[in-house]
């Protein structure tokens, strides 16, 4: 890719640019072709996400936004693997519900919530790069779908609950291994390798190929954008090194157990040792890097007296 046509990481986008409302059309596209239907942003709203952090560059980017409908969406782009992942999206979610419902409003208040999690880092096992998640009621007995009543514009008509109760989207970056052919494609390719081909009629990302450009930036964004990217690569650096020496001593520690006290035996304690050598290496070198303690402990699980002792 040369200088010409090289376009910035979504995620220093979400921090930086796509908060503009100048810049909403980026956002626009890839929310319209996950939901399948067009979405116009109204206005960004106030999130964790919004705030510049020292040590931004292993921090979570997420951007909350206000659609047409009044619906709330979360898009949440995390570059290094969290514990209780799941239990966070759930509580993000939770809390965006409640912050958008007056006390003393009428139930029929509640907003519905999108989130849309954009992860750079393995989470969990499954084959797609995409997952959807939605909550749909379904006889035991009957296997078909609940229906309710609702009042819409004074009027009473039936409502699916998935119309009403949040819906997730996980977009696992690193499965996508395959030749985009289509808008979402496209999408998860930009993404992942920061491509966009230059005849693009994916949603969005005509608009992001005129706005999000390398070359557009000042100098001084440019080496702010450059040092981000180093840092990035350090850091999967550091955490694929420690992974190669915790599973290479874990190995070694197996053979080794094995033949003093059993195969089996040795090899499982072997594995359990590895794993935490792996998780002390990649604590020691975040440390060495100067990441806070308690950044260091929500990435490897260490508890915070393990990764002081190091």
């Amino acid at each position: 890719m040369n200088e010409y046509n090289k376009y910035i990481r979504f995620d220093w986008a979400a921090k930086r640019m796509l908060r503009d409302k100048a810049n909403f059309g980026v956002l626009e596209g890839l929310i319209t072709v996950l939901l399948n239907e067009e979405v116009k942003i109204v206005e960004i709203l106030e999130s964790e996400g919004n705030q510049d952090y020292e040590y931004d560059k292993f921090n979570r980017v997420d951007i909350k936004a206000k659609n047409s409908k009044g619906e709330i969406i979360i898009v949440e782009i995390q570059l290094t693997r969290e514990l209780y992942y799941l239990e966070r999206i759930l509580y993000g979610v939770a809390k965006a519900i409640t912050e958008h419902i007056n006390l003393g409003d009428k139930y029929d208040k509640v907003k519905k919530i999108y989130s849309i999690s954009i992860l750079y880092f393995d989470l969990g096992q499954g084959s797609d790069f995409l997952y959807h998640g939605q909550v749909v009621f379904t006889g035991v007995h009957t296997k078909d779908t609940l229906r309710i009543s609702s009042k819409d514009n004074d009027i009473i008509q039936m409502k699916a609950p998935e119309g009403i109760f949040p819906e997730y989207f996980i977009i696992r970056v690193n499965e996508f291994n395959k030749v985009a052919t289509t808008p979402l494609e496209e999408w998860v390719d930009y993404l992942k390798s920061g491509n966009i081909n230059d005849n693009t009629k994916a949603p969005g990302l005509g608009e992001a190929r005129k706005k999000l450009q390398y070359l557009a930036m000042n100098k001084s964004e440019r080496v702010a954008y450059d040092k981000h990217i180093d840092a990035i690569m350090v850091q999967n650096d550091v955490l694929d090194t420690a992974k190669m020496e915790g599973r290479a001593e874990g190995r070694a520690e197996g053979r080794a157990e094995g033949r003093a006290e059993g195969i089996a035996e040795g090899r499982a304690e072997g594995r359990a040792e590895g794993i935490l050598e792996e998780k002390k290496a990649t604590a020691l070198k975040m440390k060495e890097m100067g990441i806070p303690v308690g950044t260091i402990c929500q990435i490897t699980g260490l508890p915070e007296n393990e990764v002081n002792k190091l």
